[in-house]
């Protein structure tokens, strides 16, 4: 069973669990749910409409709703516990990770969360409360409290004894935490170290202290910085006494790059990373509504340009031919300008001292590029309608445009994010609104001045 679950494909698995629902082979659907990792399960259910969601659901073993719940999405997720009665949510919060049951227990109704912390041992409440101390977006909130550590003041043949008595280590265990007596975070003692060197050896002596370690309430921007920059598998993190509180291993941060990856790329199109593609029709509606209704009146300021020039329109044909041209060149022109600047102020590349190198830096690229693809695209209507004035204005307008469109590229996020706006959720809105109403304005304008 394991090879064929290794060779499935995601379609394939999800056609044989749809066909498997539909057909009614529950005990075979059962036994092949048990096959799978639970962030596979959860994989599973976020592919399926709500109903076959909900009768998958009921065959998922009840000691794994926890971990598969863990790893589901947001909303996805809120669709199953809307349905579990309070007892089961209980039980499955039990069985997750401190972090990702603060998560859950920020979306769940307060009396729902009480039950559940109530129930709670002394020591797994007290770790709850540290994370649910961080804001959201902070390493804090990522954190695990799986952690090794040992004092610098014993031998290694100690803790080669000690660490025997452990069944199983924390996954990514590349190295132990090395505190002192108050808990504070004095370095790292490799593995690699310990399995090679003698016994006798002090920790002390062989640990590492020139390594890092990041503060709980440092950004996840900054942690994601840090791993990128410098190749880590774990770093230590600390609360402000720089007493060990945590660990971040690399399948943390492979998960944060994942969700920041997800986040930008459906910020595009105005959505939330945690939209469940399978939700039911009417929240989906409302959500992208939203943004229809604004593109809608961007589209009416454009419309509204167009129509500032309605006399020269009707004279001459060929500029209703040519005009998309225009707005869609320096649509693509800025759209590059502005990917690669959001891209930067994400990795934090950005600055106040290099910000007006790169400005002009985009504004020679614009004024490179609006040169070359003038001359083509003048010589393209010159040959199209033989009219060597309607060959300049569309050149001419095609400059000003890829000009206008580098500038704003760079300027829109800037002035966003200045004015606490996320950029990649509004800035492609923006600029479409700018690249076309430049366009259509210098195109249409130069026509007027120069045709009548």
């Amino acid at each position: 069973m394991t090879d064929a679950v290794e060779e499935t494909t995601g379609t394939q698995l999800i056609e044989q669990i749809l066909q498997d629902v539909s057909q009614g082979n529950t005990e075979l659907l059962q036994e092949s749910l048990s096959e799978y990792h639970p962030a596979e399960q959860a994989y599973i259910l976020e592919s399926l409409p709500p109903g076959q969601r909900s009768q998958v659901w009921e065959l998922v073993p009840s000691e794994q709703h926890g971990e598969v719940l863990s790893h589901m999405h947001d909303e996805a997720r809120a669709s199953i516990m809307d349905d579990m009665p309070v007892e089961q949510i209980v039980a499955a919060a039990g069985e997750m990770d401190v972090e990702d049951l603060a998560d859950v227990l920020d979306e769940l109704p307060e009396d729902v969360g009480s039950s559940i912390i109530d129930v709670l041992e002394q020591d797994y409440r007290q770790r709850l409360e540290m994370v649910q101390s961080f804001e959201e977006g902070t390493v804090g909130r990522l954190m695990s409290h799986d952690v090794v550590s040992v004092r610098d003041d014993v031998n290694l043949g100690v803790i080669m004894r000690w660490l025997r008595l452990h069944t199983s280590l924390p996954i990514q265990t590349d190295a132990l935490m090395v505190i002192d007596d108050d808990g504070r975070y004095r370095g790292k003692l490799d593995v690699s170290v310990l399995l090679v060197s003698p016994p006798d050896v002090m920790v002390g002596d062989v640990m590492r202290t020139d390594v890092d370690l990041i503060k709980g309430g440092a950004d996840e921007h900054d942690l994601l910085a840090m791993f990128e920059r410098r190749d880590l598998i774990s770093v230590a993190v600390v609360d402000e006494d720089n007493k060990l509180i945590g660990r971040i291993g690399v399948d943390d941060v492979l998960d944060l790059m994942r969700e920041e990856s997800e986040r930008a790329f459906l910020k595009q199109a105005g959505l939330d990373e945690n939209e469940d593609l399978f939700a039911r029709t009417v929240p989906s509606a409302k959500r992208r509504g939203l943004w229809l209704g604004i593109n809608l009146v961007t589209v009416f300021m454009a419309a509204w340009v167009i129509g500032q020039f309605e006399e020269v329109l009707d004279k001459f044909v060929a500029l209703a031919v040519l005009m998309p041209v225009v707005a869609s060149m320096g649509g693509i022109a800025g759209s590059q300008t502005l990917t690669l600047v959001i891209r930067g102020m994400a990795l934090d590349q950005i600055t106040r001292s290099n910000v007006r190198w790169l400005t002009w830096k985009e504004v020679r690229v614009g004024s490179l590029n609006g040169i070359v693809w003038s001359l083509v695209v003048a010589l393209v209507a010159y040959l199209w309608f033989a009219d060597v004035a309607i060959a300049i204005i569309i050149g001419s307008a095609l400059i000003l445009n890829l000009l206008a469109a580098s500038l704003s590229g760079i300027t829109i996020p800037l002035v966003l994010k200045r004015f606490g706006i996320d950029p990649a959720l509004s800035g492609a809105v923006v600029l479409t609104t700018v690249t076309d109403i430049i366009g259509f304005l210098s195109f249409l304008g130069l026509a007027s001045l120069i045709l009548l």
